[in-house]
C-alpha cells in the first residue's frame, strides 16, 4: 500500500494533484467549495485566543492534496505571527504546492520543526483513512498477516505467518475467513506531527468506527476499498498506482496513541454538529440575503447527515506546553 500510493515515480498520490473533486476519483469536504475552510479557520482563531494570542504560532497541515484548504483557512484568517506549514514529502507535489503558493512553507518532514517549537495547530483532513495498514485474516484459532506476492503476472494475496501477537491482542477472534484491517503506525505518525509543538491542538476530521464496531462480527470483509472515478471497489491489486486505496479509521486506535503520548482528547463527534456549532453566527447574518444560495448548499453538503455530516467524525487532541 505504501507503495501503491506514495512511491515517489509511480505511487497514485505522486501524480499531478487531480485526484480530488468532482473530476477526479473522490469528493472530500474540501470539494464544496471554501465555506469548510472558512469554518476551520473560525475554529482556529478560537483555539489562538484561547492559547494567550502568542506572538509566534504554526498551523501544520498534513495531506494537503493541491493546497486549496490551505488557501481556504488563510483566507479567512488575520492573525499575526502566524507561519502556516504543509508536510509533503512527494518531490512532485511539494514543488506544485511551493508553486502555487509560496506564502506557505512545504518541508518533507515535521521533524525538521523540532528545533524551533511553537503552539501549534496541526489538521488534516481524510489524511488517517489513506496511511498503510495490515491485512490480517482469521484462521479460526488466531489471526494471519497477508501479504502481497506475484502469481504469474498478477498479484495476489498471500499469507505471511502469525500476525504479530501483540497488534491482534485488543481484537476479538472471529471464525476462518473474516478479513479485516489494522494499523500499527498512528503512534508514530502522530509523535511525527507533533515534533515542532509548544502545546496547541490537532484536528482530525475522517471515516471511521471506534473499534467495538470496527471490528464487528458482522463487517466480515473489514472496510478496505478503492476509489477510481468515484466508483468504489475492493481489490487493491488490479491496478496499483492508479486508484486511490484506503481504509476506515479506528478511532480507539487514534484515542489511545495520542494519550499514550500525553495528549488529551476533547472531542469526538460527527463534522456535521461540529461544523453547524462554528457557522452558527455565520448562519444568523444570513437573515434576508438572497445571495447565498451556494454557500448554503455547501454547508448542506457538508453538514446534513445524508450527505457529509454523519460520514466524517471530527476528532480535536490537546497537547499541553511543557513547563
Amino acid at each position: 500500500m505504501s507503495a501503491a500510493l506514495y512511491d515517489p515515480a509511480a505511487g497514485y498520490y505522486a501524480r499531478p494533484a487531480g485526484q480530488v473533486g468532482r473530476g477526479g476519483d473522490f469528493f472530500t469536504s474540501v470539494s464544496t467549495g471554501p465555506l469548510f475552510g472558512r469554518l476551520l479557520a473560525a475554529h482556529i482563531s478560537g483555539w489562538w485566543r484561547e492559547a494567550g494570542s502568542p506572538a509566534r504560532w504554526r498551523i501544520v497541515e498534513a495531506g494537503a492534496n493541491d493546497g486549496s484548504l490551505a488557501e481556504d483557512i488563510l483566507g479567512s484568517l488575520d492573525l499575526p505571527g502566524l507561519e502556516y506549514i504543509i508536510i509533503e514529502p512527494l518531490p512532485q507535489l511539494a514543488e506544485a504546492l511551493r508553486a502555487r503558493a509560496p506564502q506557505i512553507r512545504v518541508l518533507p518532514s515535521a521533524d525538521l520543526l523540532a528545533d524551533d517549537p511553537l503552539p501549534s495547530f496541526v489538521l488534516g483532513n481524510e489524511v488517517l483513512d489513506a496511511l498503510p495498514f495490515r491485512v490480517i485474516e482469521s484462521d479460526g484459532s488466531g489471526w494471519l498477516e497477508l501479504g502481497v506476492d506475484l502469481a504469474g503476472d498478477a498479484f495476489a494475496w498471500k499469507a505471511l505467518g502469525p500476525a504479530p501477537a501483540d497488534l491482534v491482542a485488543p481484537l476479538p477472534l472471529h471464525p476462518a475467513g473474516y478479513r479485516t484491517e489494522i494499523r500499527d503506525n498512528f503512534p508514530s505518525f502522530l509523535r511525527t506531527m507533533a515534533t515542532g509543538m509548544r502545546g496547541g491542538r490537532m484536528l482530525w476530521l475522517d471515516y471511521g468506527f471506534d473499534r467495538a464496531d470496527y471490528y464487528h462480527e458482522s463487517r466480515t470483509t473489514g472496510t478496505l476499498r478503492t476509489f477510481s472515478r468515484h466508483r468504489a471497489a475492493e481489490d487493491p491489486l488490479l491496478t496499483p498506482g492508479e486508484i486511490d486505496i484506503t481504509a476506515h479509521v479506528d478511532f480507539t486506535a487514534l484515542a489511545e496513541a495520542a494519550e499514550a503520548m500525553g495528549g488529551r482528547v476533547i472531542r469526538d463527534e460527527r463534522q456535521g454538529v461540529f461544523l453547524t456549532e462554528l457557522a452558527r453566527p455565520w448562519l444568523l447574518s444570513l437573515e434576508g440575503r438572497t445571495d447565498v444560495g451556494k454557500e448554503l448548499r455547501a454547508f448542506q453538503t457538508l453538514t446534513h447527515p445524508g450527505q457529509l455530516g454523519a460520514k466524517f467524525r471530527v476528532v480535536e487532541i490537546a497537547f499541553e506546553a511543557a513547563r
